[in-house]
């Protein structure tokens, strides 16, 4: 199987401080990675990298097209990783106010991301925001209320409706439950567990909670100071860590 995303020797500096510095791994269809480690293990910095929200000094992101065709996002023009970025790509942000249209509504935020790959009529468009919106648990009657009178988690499952209307292949997710209640956390992970399988999502999911990439990765990826350190399938990995830093962050999540 040809992979979907192939990540080849990825580095990100600030100065003389290393974002995320080597990183390679293959992605393929249907597959979600996990990427976990402590705040400034560079999670985040490879995450916004493989997005095309920030550049990185050397490497390549070759993504597979629909023609079959590997392309490095990196060198791509802005005009080819917008298209992208609307269409095969999508991307939930932890705080969900910076995905959403906060002064527009639930199913106006649902339906241009739909106008923005091309889709003009305004009856098709909503229905399929509404259909969208039942989809993530948002009731139909909410279809006009703007996000800011909805509760975070709610925020959080019309940011995912918006991102996930178009069909996209690969999904990216930045600690797509941090600062959500418990209860709402494992509400919004069976939800998002659910949309992968069914739609046959390819996913990388930055966390610093393991029960998320339990939940949810096939494999994880753990980073320290910018470096992988381990990886593997996300059971092995966690069952069986044998980093010094993956036995850490078992241990100290098992000691809580």
């Amino acid at each position: 199987m040809t992979p979907l995303l192939q990540v080849q020797n990825i580095s990100k500096f600030y100065g003389h401080r290393i974002g995320c510095q080597d990183v390679n791994f293959d992605l393929y269809p249907g597959e979600v990675m996990g990427i976990v480690g402590e705040s400034g293990s560079g999670k985040s910095t490879l995450l916004n990298c493989l997005a095309g929200f920030l550049t990185p000094e050397t490497g390549e992101v070759r993504f597979e097209m629909r023609d079959g065709e590997m392309r490095d996002t990196v060198t791509m023009s802005e005009p080819e990783r917008r298209m992208l970025s609307r269409t095969d790509w999508a991307f939930v942000h932890q705080h969900a106010r910076d995905g959403l249209r906060m002064n527009v509504s639930a199913g106006g935020n649902v339906g241009e991301r739909l106008m923005a790959v091309g889709a003009r009529h305004y009856g098709n468009i909503r229905a399929e925001a509404v259909d969208w919106l039942g989809r993530v648990e948002i009731s139909e009657e909410r279809v006009d209320d703007r996000p800011t009178q909805f509760s975070g988690g709610m925020q959080q499952r019309l940011q995912i409706a918006r991102n996930l209307v178009t069909g996209p292949r690969l999904v990216f997710m930045d600690e797509p439950t941090g600062g959500l209640d418990v209860s709402v956390q494992a509400r919004l992970l069976d939800l998002l567990r659910g949309l992968v399988r069914e739609m046959g999502l390819s996913a990388i999911i930055v966390t610093h909670d393991l029960a998320v990439v339990r939940l949810l990765a096939d494999r994880l990826m753990v980073m320290k100071d910018g470096h992988v350190v381990e990886t593997g399938l996300t059971d092995q990995v966690l069952d069986d860590p044998q980093h010094a830093y993956t036995q850490l962050l078992v241990s100290s999540v098992l000691q809580v």
